[in-house]
């Protein structure tokens, strides 16, 4: 049955008509969208209340659980919710769970009280993530954790598609295979409630719901992100009674609201926020809206509160006798009160309200307080000063009746020329784009991951959220009032899967769905418009455009005039938007933009830098932009978090899964995988390159000044300590702090060379290179670091005051020893290091040091890497991992030829030979034209009495081959040479096109941490500009490494997964570790990318076109005292 016996005063559900599949009925009996309620029964109770809830930092994340012991976390964090509050009780727990096909299916009148549910408890509801299999729309009861989404209980399974919508586009109808969940629970109404109306909120559903109480239907409702809340209070035993009360709740996974739901995520069902019961008196404060407006110099802040009232219709008459009063704090105690008798409301000049529908049985009564501050303290990023508004609603005897509060900040959005002003600055954002996800709870939040996000984004320079694409928990709207994230809530609407269709509009085109996209606007701005962080409301995401997005913008103008709007639809330029928001736009037709005279809104991009994988190339030139254009206010990269999920494998152990791990279909793959940061919220290295190009304090150097810029909006350098560090090829010359005035917001300072600390050290240096960086750290600690944090850094190279002499090597006398026997070449030296040469290959086969393997399998030119997601990205063109494939890129055979071996006077071997590189399934040419041959590589290897090898190369590719991933070297050392220091930049993983935030050094890794483990295997590891490496056993011995001549420094990487295996392997735990070492040394390395995933988009400074490319290497072998400096910083005899 569909829903049995619904109340009459219920459109009927029959299989001719379902009201899960009528856009025009989305809400039944469910109150009109308020901001939180909380109930307090005192003032004082209120401001201990926000006192806790405001006690939050950095310390808090460090509870944050990423594996199954977060679905207790979950229940503990959801009873957080109603702590301290007499008047709200929270129903989160376990509840009975029953699983069914479809809507039709369930169990008949499962929501009467006395309905038989004790076959519902056969298995706890904490031995979560069962196989998917197992139970995939089982009818077996279980006990299941509210809140939470029931597929990361092992019921049906978890879906992931990006665009495609998860069932058949046929709107409004949903599949008739619609997996439904019945759910039970008990519960008493507390003895101190007695008298009182009774609330049954819902803080989110997915997708759609109906809900009894008692076996009575209280409401029905849709959105998955929003609340929904019943008065159930006639439905409920008297609080004296011992009956416990009943509720059922029947969850649809699908409904038309799912049309207006299709975000690039994990589709995901079931009661996944919290439950609360709400207890308030018959005449109590159902909503309240804080306003403040600030005159020109920001000195005097006029305050309006407007305040609802709800009463029953036999209790209006006591209106008149009642009184609001209304009482804003902020840290240092009472800041201002403001009283009106309600007889009187008018003479406040009570504003008009928006016309609302309302059920016939809920009054409706609207007031505005209002009240002026003097130099009120400003909310924003740098500053989030907040107040505590407490809303009292008294009796004619002044007896407290009703209490609520939230917090407030004082702030001013506006837009003007080109710009959106927030305090009369045009501030930056540094955004990044937040889905709600959890490895292991899907949709379901804790608040100690929440603080999480928010001290990584803090602490990395983020000062900006994209609600994408739907609102979220309730109390991420509090932490980031608290910690300061400026806000874009973006309402619950997504259409792009209309975008494939020939056959339907979009919904924004149709005016049986206007209602219902109005509706998730208006519940939306209704429930967070207190919040100081949000300052632009969205439309939504990915709509198209048409009149029902032009009937939203004009209902939030009416509603909202103090926050801006953004909607990237139909163009990012529509009316109904103040800000014009592409997504993924070229950063020069972004500059073409905001030069444009015509366009008079500031340009903020939406989402840009898609972090698939190892991305995020090419960031660097859009910050280049956005710091020296005007009309430009920064960006919100997609996205924050990789959105795996935790699935157990065969073997019993955990890994992140994504779209198909679950036997999905359709699905996206790991296109679900775009984040900055893992499941678990362990950084990407791309986080420190956002860090760097977001940070505060620039650093720059010109013409012999040392110029440092505060680019903050409000805050001074009083707190910062400013620090200076002299390096000289790797090497610390000199350190100290850096003594400069305090610098006002937008305010630079400069500071000349010859007059600066560190001048003397540098005239006396005679290094070949000498680099200077600043490092700029918080001398406190804040909410969000601990004293002591690195806010910016810069490394600058200065100019040689000296030249560099270099030592010359001194040529053992002791003779090289090069014997020829069959195939192979061998070159030793009194048995310290023995080299052996195969000439049919032309490779070196192997080197020994002390019988210690440095290097085997030869060392063999490479024009091949991994490909990344974005090389794979080829939607509107064909991808750059396909052109390489069908140029045979990825299976390349070298044949030798023209080999030839020579001794040479100065105690050195040489032997040359040419390349030529065809595909592997093709036999070694016949002659140097043939056809076959793709690249022709000539290398000349001379090895010296010192131990020295020299390398050089030609390389002349086939003209017409696609841009190549890389041009160098490849070759194989010894497993146990596991220890690796290099000098370049570092100390994490960065490219050609995503360097900028890595600093040029001496570091030290292991190849096991060399590697990064993104979820589905790509390239990853390499270090760029690196001028020396040395890969050492754990006695010393190793093999060195650098470029040689005038070559650059190189792109290097060593990993245990050569790139075969990385370009097999499908998911990181399922990569097979190499008997040995596979290192690359790389002339150039192709850029990474990162613009967008689905299109060639490297920038074309970073390509590598198919031309002649001629470079140098240097190799030598190690001994414990070897130093990779002096070999450095050596020559060999001209």
């Amino acid at each position: 049955m569909a829903l049995a016996h619904a109340s009459a005063m219920f459109p009927p559900s029959s299989p001719s008509h379902k009201t899960w599949e009528d856009p025009s009925f989305f809400k039944w009996r469910k109150r009109e969208a308020h901001v939180p309620l909380r109930s307090q029964d005192t003032l004082e109770a209120a401001l201990k209340y926000w006192h806790e809830r405001r006690n939050v930092n950095y310390h808090n994340a460090d509870t944050a659980v990423w594996n199954d012991d977060a679905v207790h976390g979950a229940l503990e964090s959801a009873a957080f919710w109603s702590k301290g509050l007499p008047y709200a009780k929270s129903l989160s727990g376990y509840w009975k769970f029953l699983l069914s096909p479809s809507a039709e299916s369930i169990p008949e009148r499962f929501y009467d009280a006395q309905f038989d549910d004790s076959n519902w408890s056969a298995l706890p509801g904490t031995h979560v993530l069962l196989h998917i299999i197992r139970k995939l729309f089982s009818s077996e009861p279980y006990l299941l954790a509210v809140p939470s989404n029931w597929q990361m209980h092992g019921f049906d399974r978890p879906i992931y598609t990006n665009v495609t919508y998860p069932f058949p586009l046929n709107p409004p109808f949903v599949p008739a295979e619609n997996p439904t969940g019945c759910y039970r629970t008990v519960f008493h109404i507390p003895k101190e409630w007695k008298g009182r109306r009774i609330l049954l909120h819902f803080e989110a559903v997915d997708s759609a719901f109906f809900a009894w109480v008692n076996g009575v239907l209280v409401g029905y409702s849709q959105d998955s992100r929003l609340p929904a809340e019943f008065e159930i209070t006639d439905c409920c035993h008297p609080c004296d009674s011992d009956k416990e009360n009943v509720l059922a709740v029947q969850v649809m996974r699908w409904s038309d609201g799912s049309y207006l739901e299709d975000q690039d995520h994990w589709r995901l069902s079931g009661i996944h926020r919290d439950v609360l019961l709400l207890s308030k008196p018959q005449i109590f404060i159902t909503d309240y809206f804080f306003k403040a407006t600030l005159d020109e110099n920001f000195s005097l802040a006029d305050i309006e509160v407007e305040v609802e009232i709800d009463s029953h219709k036999q209790d209006r008459e006591h209106v008149p006798t009642l009184s609001i009063e209304a009482t804003l704090i902020d840290n240092s105690g009472l800041s201002n009160s403001i009283d009106a008798d309600l007889s009187s409301a008018n003479a406040v000049n009570l504003k008009p309200k928006p016309k609302r529908t309302r059920s016939p049985c809920l009054g409706f009564h609207g007031y505005v307080l209002g009240g002026k501050i003097e130099n009120p303290k400003l909310w924003s990023s740098e500053h989030p000063n907040l107040y505590t508004l407490v809303v009292l609603l008294k009796d004619a005897n002044g007896k407290l009746i009703d209490c609520e509060s939230c917090q407030v900040g004082i702030r001013n959005v506006v837009m003007a020329h080109k710009q959106m002003l927030v305090n009369g600055c045009p501030v930056v954002l540094r955004g990044v784009n937040r889905h709600e996800h959890h490895p292991r709870l899907g949709k379901t939040n804790l608040e100690a991951c929440m603080i999480k996000d928010l001290i990584l984004m803090r602490q990395n320079n983020i000062n900006a959220v994209r609600n994408s694409h739907y609102p979220q928990h309730p109390r991420w709207y509090e932490l980031c009032d608290i910690f300061g994230l400026y806000v874009i809530d973006e309402a619950n609407i997504e259409t792009h899967g209309f975008d494939e269709s020939n056959t339907f509009k979009h919904p924004t085109l149709e005016p049986i769905w206007a209602n219902a996209m109005l509706d998730r606007v208006v519940s939306m701005v209704e429930r967070d418009k207190n919040h100081a962080c949000i300052i632009v409301w969205s439309l939504g995401n990915e709509s198209s455009y048409g009149p029902n997005h032009a009937s939203m913008s004009g209902w939030i103008r009416e509603r909202d005039p103090t926050r801006l709007l953004h909607y990237e639809g139909g163009g990012s330029r529509t009316s109904s938007t103040d800000i014009v928001c592409p997504m993924y736009m070229r950063v020069w037709d972004v500059v073409k933009i905001a030069k444009d005279p015509s366009e008079t809104r500031p340009l903020i991009l939406c989402e840009y830098s898609h972090a698939m994988g190892n991305s995020n190339g090419n960031i660097d030139a859009y910050w280049m932009a956005i710091d020296n254009t005007f009309g430009l206010q920064g960006g919100f990269i997609w996205d924050w978090a990789d959105q795996g999920l935790l699935k157990e494998d065969s073997d019993g152990s955990k890994f992140w899964a994504y779209g198909g791990d679950f036997g999905d279909t359709p699905n996206d793959s790991n296109f679900c995988l775009n984040g900055i940061v893992w499941p678990d919220r362990t950084i990407h290295p791309a986080v420190h390159e956002v860090k760097y190009l977001h940070q505060p304090i620039k650093i720059s150097s010109a013409d012999n000044m040392l110029k440092i810029e505060n680019g903050h909006f409000f805050e001074t350098t009083e707190a910062l300590d400013f620090s200076w560090v002299l390096h000289g090829d790797g090497c610390v010359l000199g350190s100290g702090p850096l003594n400069i005035p305090t610098l006002a917001p937008q305010t630079s300072q400069l500071i000349n060379m010859e007059s600066s600390p560190w001048f003397a050290l540098w005239s006396a240096c005679a290094a070949k290179e000498v680099f200077l960086s600043v490092n700029v750290k918080q001398r406190h600690e804040t909410r969000w670091a601990k004293a002591g944090h690195l806010l910016a850094s810069a490394q600058l190279c200065l100019p040689q005051k000296n030249g560099f002499v270099p030592s010359v090597i001194a040529l053992s006398s002791s003779p090289l020893v090069c014997e020829r026997i069959g195939d192979n070449v061998t070159i030793c030296k009194n048995n310290a290091w023995k080299i052996k040469v195969n000439s049919q290959l032309g490779t070196i086969d192997s080197w020994k040091v002390n019988d210690v393997e440095l290097m085997s399998k030869g060392i063999l030119p490479c024009f091949w890497r991994a490909p990344t997601d974005n090389d794979k990205g080829g939607f509107f063109t064909k991808p750059y991992a396909s052109r390489w494939r069908e140029a045979f890129l990825d299976n390349i055979s070298f044949h030798s030829s023209q080999f030839s071996v020579k001794e040479l006077p100065d105690n050195t071997v040489e032997f040359s030979t040419l390349y030529h590189g065809v595909p592997g399934h093709l036999p070694k040419p016949d002659d140097e034209a043939s056809e076959s041959i793709l690249f022709r590589v000539k290398m000349v290897c001379r090895i010296h009495g010192s131990g020295d090898v020299v390398l050089d190369y030609e390389v002349n590719p086939r003209s017409d081959l696609p841009p190549l991933p890389r041009v160098g070297v490849v070759f194989s050392a010894g497993r146990s040479l596991s220890h690796v220091t290099w000098y370049g930049r570092g100390p994490f993983e960065c490219y050609p096109d995503r360097k900028a935030a890595a600093h040029v050094g001496v570091y030290e890794s292991s190849v096991e941490e060399l590697h990064v483990p993104y979820i589905a295997p790509v390239e990853c590891g390499g270090r760029a500009d690196v001028r020396w490496v040395a890969l050492r056993d754990a006695g010393g011995l190793g093999l060195y490494a650098s470029a040689h001549g005038g070559s650059p420094p190189m792109q290097m990487s060593a990993s245990y997964y050569g790139a075969a295996e990385l370009d097999r392997a499908t998911h990181v735990h399922r990569l097979v570790k190499g008997d040995d070492i596979e290192v690359h040394l790389d002339h150039r390395h192709m850029g990474l990318g990162g613009d967008d995933s689905w299109s060639p988009c490297v920038h074309e400074q970073y390509l590598l076109p198919p031309t002649r490319y001629a470079f140098s290497l240097r190799l030598c072998p190690l001994l414990p005292s070897s130093s990779c400096h002096d070999i450095y910083r050596s020559q060999l005899p001209s």
